[in-house]
């Protein structure tokens, strides 16, 4: 397994360009979330999510993913493509495939040039990307809150200092 994780995006004729290499997980989330909101803001509606160097994505970076498709509505749409079997099944597990397009094509060609869009927020943004993740995790599908009720009530509860607290 790589041992380096990043998400490079870009802008290209048709669509957000986002590929993701090694892992997508909560550390990368804040950054993908705040790139995300910043290109629907300029008008954006249409985002390709390329994961065929993506090893694995935790649940923070499903539901970042799940929460760009959901703001994106109707009129937007978000395609995740070259998946590998792992994350194709973990994503259709959890029922996002009913918020965003899970494919094996690659007909979007890329732009020319992707760009890190890693920041380093600071640990209180990284806490709301984790909870508000989760929770567009059951907002993607009800039969998730199974699954996240206690992590999302965990940090819900949770002071800056990383104690919880009923």
């Amino acid at each position: 397994m790589s041992a380096v994780s990043s998400v490079q995006v870009g802008v290209g004729d048709s669509a957000v360009w986002i590929r993701v290499q090694g892992r997508g997980s909560f550390q990368n989330s804040t950054g993908l979330k705040e790139f995300a909101k910043q290109m629907a803001e300029r008008g954006h509606r249409h985002f390709v999510v390329d994961l065929k160097d993506c090893e694995l994505m935790d649940s923070t970076f499903m539901g970042t993913l799940a929460g760009i498709a959901l703001k994106l509505g109707p009129e937007g749409s978000l395609r995740v493509i070259r998946a590998n079997d792992r994350c194709r099944s973990i994503l259709r597990n959890l029922g996002l495939d009913r918020v965003f397009t899970v494919d094996d094509s690659s007909a979007t060609p890329p732009p020319a040039e992707l760009h890190e869009a890693e920041g380093h927020p600071p640990r209180e943004a990284k806490r709301e990307t984790i909870i508000e993740a989760h929770e567009n995790l059951v907002a993607a599908n009800p039969d998730n809150a199974v699954r996240f009720k206690d992590v999302i009530d965990f940090l819900k509860h949770e002071d800056q200092d990383g104690q919880a607290h009923p």
